[in-house]
């Protein structure tokens, strides 16, 4: 299978993208690209779902888009899965805590679990996981760092 990627950039950071046929496989922070989440080896090329994907991102920022329609082939565990789909679930402009998202997959006893799948979530802003705060509606860890979850906060209306 082979895999493309390209740059963008946001008002948080330069983002980088990757896909292949099947679906977009990492929207990562280029300063953290290759840490966090392991990437296949990549080619820069032009990709119709890399197009796409850049587009509904611009447009998420211009604030003319609130869901993503993009093909996804996320990497993960079938635990990683599930807690995704929750973090897919998260309505723009609202917020879960891990206890919220362990309710969700029927297991209070997993929260540390979800948080750590939560960090490994390699499809950072169309997988909300900027989306899930402290249970007390703190800001707590983000792969984009803490600014850049403020930020995104911000524009979809949950802080003023």
């Amino acid at each position: 299978m082979d895999f493309y990627k390209t740059t963008m950039s946001s008002p948080v950071e330069e983002l980088l993208l990757v896909a292949s046929d099947a679906g977009l496989r990492a929207l990562l922070w280029v300063n953290e690209a290759g840490t966090r989440v392991k990437l296949p080896p990549t080619r820069a090329a032009r990709h119709p779902i890399l197009d796409q994907a850049v587009h509904e991102l611009s447009e998420y920022f211009a604030g003319t888009r609130r869901e993503f329609t993009v093909k996804l082939d996320p990497v993960g565990t079938e635990f990683q899965h599930r807690v995704w789909q929750t973090l897919r679930e998260i309505p723009y402009g609202q917020t879960r805590s891990y206890l919220d998202q362990a309710k969700a997959i029927g297991d209070l006893k997993t929260i540390r679990a979800v948080g750590a799948a939560n960090g490994k979530n390699p499809i950072s802003i169309l997988v909300p996981c900027h989306r899930v705060v402290g249970k007390n509606g703190s800001l707590v860890g983000f792969a984009g760092g803490l600014e850049a979850k403020e930020y995104l906060l911000r524009h979809e209306g949950v802080l003023l």
